[in-house]
């Protein structure tokens, strides 16, 4: 899976086969996870944020940089910073790799070039059959008509 190698084992975070985060750009924040756990939730800094400041990143190139500032606008804080929060597990280190595949999966999904699209056009056929139908209807009125002025 992307990006949720040990950190040890690895000092990038994997986007795609051309594009990795490098781990010394990216900023881990741990803090108290909400909702249940009892006393485990009140004593443990479980949760994870992971920043990435994508207007400053050598990552990217200047194409890459341009695109995903357009696509992530209403993620992204004032200085260019995406934000991804994980917690959903008791574990600070399954939290910290489910939050860096959840980054690289948004940054993948937001490199995605999307096809064109191209229009269609209507067949013949069912343009004929439409002005057919519409014929057939018009003369249905036309009958009803004359016979209502007999």
């Amino acid at each position: 899976m992307d990006g949720i190698e040990n950190p040890a084992q690895q000092d990038a975070v994997i986007v795609s086969e051309h594009l990795s985060i490098p781990r010394s750009e990216l900023e881990f924040r741990a803090s108290r996870a909400s909702g249940p756990g009892g006393q485990h939730v009140n004593k443990t800094s479980s949760r994870i944020e992971v920043l990435w400041n994508v207007a400053h990143s050598v990552a990217l190139s200047p194409e890459q940089r341009d695109l995903l500032l357009v696509r992530l606008a209403s993620r992204l804080s004032e200085d260019g910073t995406v934000r991804v929060v994980a917690s959903d597990t008791r574990s600070q280190l399954r939290n910290r790799q489910t939050a860096e595949r959840r980054l690289a999966e948004l940054i993948a999904r937001s490199l995605r070039v999307q096809k064109k699209r191209r229009p269609t056009r209507k067949p013949r056929a069912a343009n004929e059959a439409r002005l057919t139908e519409k014929k057939k209807h018009s003369d249905k009125k036309r009958t009803r008509q004359q016979g209502a002025a007999e």
